[in-house]
């Protein structure tokens, strides 16, 4: 059997290094100038050779990890397919980026941070025709997974899309604190006198309140209200976490849509240019362990992954203006 002539760094290092163009096509144009350089062929072959797994991307996010402190964050986000016809794994899903149904695919991300790092350490993505898994399904196989990997946060933290019952309890039959934020109409009893809205319910913005979640137990309930007027409840089944401690957790949780965005602007992880379900699931694997290098790159050094990805384009700038390749014209 022939050895293959791109491997998973390969890949990576291209998504690292290209400014725009993530396409099999433009990664074959731009090898290095020797004899056997990878051709689009063999690219495309290496997104549909192995079947995609996370368990390289865990590897490589084990070393730079305290699974004894710091949160877990639960976030999913939405990969934009607009003009998508015969694509896998796309289809139509509500996007919180533009407030409506798109066509797309659903990334959950698993990710660790101490409120420094975005260290992603799991994902999924929702193909509920193939797996038969709800995206709260996947949700739940992380966390389980986790457990397994040793991890014992201080909290999990998520939006209220993963806030259902099977989620909460599941993580409380782990042990862990959960975080998140309820809907206004989750249905609440906060003095033995039935189960109303909680956002019929008058709590203090100062501290937490005791309440009973119908179907759960009790909680501690937070109401924050924004400058604009709009307001949050923040819910923990730890009963005695404080304001302070509620707020920190807050941000933190917060902290995996910058990851989203540095995922998407920095490693097209949305760009691969591949239908079937296998090549997407590759280039999302690949664009991910990309992002570790960036945020790695970060920690040591303190160079943000916007000028770490612009320094390489600046340098090949530079190179063509000490040597223009296209004619230049004369103005007067």
């Amino acid at each position: 059997m022939n050895r293959a002539k791109v491997s998973a760094t390969d890949y990576i290092n291209f998504l690292i290094a290209t400014p725009s163009d993530y396409s099999c096509t433009e990664a074959s144009r731009v090898q290095p100038l020797v004899e056997e350089a990878p051709s689009h062929d063999a690219i495309t072959r290496f997104l549909h050779r192995h079947p995609p797994t996370t368990e390289q991307l865990w590897q490589e996010a084990q070393p730079l990890v305290n699974r004894h402190g710091g949160i877990l964050s639960i976030d999913e986000t939405v990969l934009d397919k607009f003009y998508a016809t015969s694509m896998e794994l796309v289809q139509w899903q509500w996007s919180g980026r533009h407030a409506r149904v798109v066509k797309g695919i659903s990334l959950t991300t698993l990710l660790w941070t101490d409120g420094d790092c975005h260290i992603p350490c799991d994902y999924r993505l929702y193909e509920k025709k193939a797996d038969g898994k709800t995206k709260n399904a996947h949700c739940r196989d992380m966390l389980t997974e986790a457990a397994r990997r040793g991890f014992e946060p201080r909290c999990v933290a998520f939006d209220s899309w993963f806030s259902s019952l099977g989620n909460l309890k599941h993580i409380r039959d782990l042990g862990w604190v959960w975080l998140t934020r309820l809907r206004r109409n989750r249905l609440v009893n906060p003095d033995n006198t039935g189960n109303r809205p909680i956002c019929e319910v008058e709590l203090p913005e100062a501290g937490g309140t005791s309440v009973h979640l119908k179907g759960y137990g009790f909680i501690q309930v937070f109401k924050t209200v924004a400058q604009n007027g709009n307001v949050d409840y923040w819910a923990t089944n730890d009963l005695s976490m404080n304001a302070l401690e509620r707020l920190q957790f807050g941000e933190w949780e917060w902290l995996i849509e910058d990851y989203h965005r540095g995922l998407k602007q920095c490693c097209g992880v949305d760009q691969a240019q591949v239908r079937s379900s296998r090549g997407q699931r590759n280039h999302i694997d690949c664009a991910i362990r990309a992002f570790l290098r960036f945020e790695k790159h970060f920690y040591t050094t303190g160079v943000s992954w916007y000028e770490a990805k612009r320094s390489i384009v600046r340098h090949a700038v530079r190179q063509f203006l000490s040597c223009p390749q296209l004619d230049s014209f004369a103005y007067r």
